[in-house]
């Protein structure tokens, strides 16, 4: 593996894209904030910026709520996978995907001990349309929810 500038710390990640993936969204603005690790109050995560930067540039859908929303954004077919609860893009949307997010995403990132606290600040105070935890306010919400249910539902 290359080495990565991204530090394996926790933080807060933001998503800018250059070209836009829906006609609602301009091109070039931030459009995502994530964090690692998660809050859990129970156990100790093992996640870090480095981890979580690395699966949305080439993980699934699955697994990256990112990805997920950007592939049902540009249109790529949701499939089930395994026992049928996961759902990815299948190997070649996958694939699709991460290369157009190596082309256009890019991706900065602040280490903070206890990010959680920092991403309720931005989305809160940020126009931030592909993040839906937490962003019930923000104008394109219901519709993202809508274009991922029925990518959800066609899958089934």
């Amino acid at each position: 593996m290359r080495p990565s500038p991204v530090p394996a710390a926790a933080g807060v990640y933001r998503w800018h894209f250059e070209q836009s993936s829906h006609p609602d969204l301009d091109a070039g603005r931030l459009l995502y904030v994530g964090i690692a690790p998660r809050f859990m109050a129970n156990r100790t995560s093992t996640q870090n910026l480095r981890k979580r930067v690395r699966y949305h540039y080439r993980g699934n859908a699955a697994g990256s709520t990112l990805r997920l929303t950007l592939g049902c954004l540009l249109g790529l077919e949701l499939r089930l996978v395994g026992s049928g609860k996961r759902m990815t893009f299948g190997k070649a949307g996958e694939t699709t995907l991460s290369q157009r997010m190596a082309d256009n995403a890019r991706v900065c990132w602040i280490e903070q001990s206890e990010p959680w606290d920092l991403e309720s600040q931005l989305i809160c105070q940020l126009d931030l349309p592909l993040n839906l935890d937490q962003n019930r306010h923000n104008a394109f919400h219901s519709r993202l929810k809508e274009i991922r249910a029925q990518a959800r539902q066609r899958a089934r």
